[in-house]
């Protein structure tokens, strides 16, 4: 008697390609593309209208260029990292009161507001620097400088305007607050459920689950938006060229009338009036700041690759 066995079948089946599939991957790598050739270009255009000013005569020699360069340098990066100093607890609190702590539909409610927020043009949050909020600091101002004068940040004089570093920070903080909020609320919840079960089983107070499990798992979405909200404050434009009261020079004094201007804002003021050599400067100006941004951008993205793989459980 004779037995027959089938062949197992050795080539495994290929997945089906949809054509749609194949249109959204080539319209996606397309895409990716794209980004990198305009990113380049922007590059390109940025070094090749630089090169007037590196080899033009005093005073826009690369010498002359770096003194100007300099106190601009310091303006953005001081008044941006103000910002995030100031905006990063509070829009953390904001985050943790939506996911955990507000009933749902208050939630819900501020969840649009912040939303609202981010859409506000950055033109309305000037006028509201220069017109309400810069007059209504000057008492505080003046406390400031009497009571912590010693610290170089409050040594004064302080401004009678108002129209200091330290109001162009809160100003930058308010605008980007909801960036950063957006982004944390989002990653705090999607905490996994069981991590707070498990901290509350465990007799954890509300606070304590945030802080054991929350706020760990959560820190990569904060590091992400702190680093959107910083790009937004190193290019914001008028804003700072609204409220700063620019009279050059590099100082740490937020409360005095001597205010180094941005890179941003000095672009803004100084562009409808320039001409020949001044416009390269600014464009190497401009080439500046773009550098910094993409460092930041660069920064960001290895601080949140480097907490990519975190569970809440290791």
């Amino acid at each position: 008697m004779t037995t027959t066995q089938s062949a197992p079948e050795t080539t495994a089946r290929k997945p089906v390609t949809q054509p749609g599939d194949r249109i959204f991957a080539g319209a996606a790598k397309g895409a990716g593309i794209l980004i990198l050739v305009v990113l380049a270009g922007v590059a390109a255009f940025l070094v090749s209208k630089t090169f007037p000013a590196l080899t033009a005569s005093a005073p826009s020699a690369p010498d002359g260029l770096v003194v100007y360069i300099a106190p601009l340098v310091f303006g953005t990066l001081l008044s941006a990292v103000l910002a995030l100093i100031i905006a990063t607890p509070l829009a953390v609190a904001v985050a943790l009161f939506i996911s955990h702590y507000a009933p749902r539909r208050v939630a819900q409610i501020l969840s649009y507001l912040v939303d609202l927020l981010a859409a506000v043009p950055s033109i309305v949050y000037g006028l509201w620097g220069a017109l309400t909020l810069a007059p209504a600091s000057a008492g505080l101002l003046v406390w400031l400088n009497t009571y912590f004068g010693w610290l170089p940040f409050f040594a004064g004089p302080p401004s009678a305007t108002g129209r200091t570093m330290l109001i162009v920070g809160v100003v930058l903080a308010v605008m980007i607050m909801p960036i950063i909020t957006a982004v944390s609320r989002e990653v705090f919840l999607h905490v996994p459920r069981l991590h707070i079960e498990a901290a509350l089983a465990l007799g954890a107070t509300r606070w304590e689950t945030i802080r054991l499990a929350v706020l760990p798992f959560g820190r990569s979405g904060v590091v992400s938006g702190a680093m959107l909200g910083l790009g937004r404050a190193l290019g914001e434009t008028m804003a700072v060229a609204i409220v700063l009261s620019v009279s050059g020079g590099v100082t740490f004094d937020l409360i005095g009338s001597a205010n180094p201007s941005t890179i941003a804002a000095n672009i803004a003021l100084q562009f409808p009036e320039a001409s020949g050599i001044d416009v390269s400067v600014l464009i190497a100006s401009g080439l500046v700041l773009f550098v910094i941004t993409l460092l930041v951008n660069m920064l960001a993205r290895f601080i949140v690759e480097r907490r990519r793989d975190f569970s809440g459980a290791n």
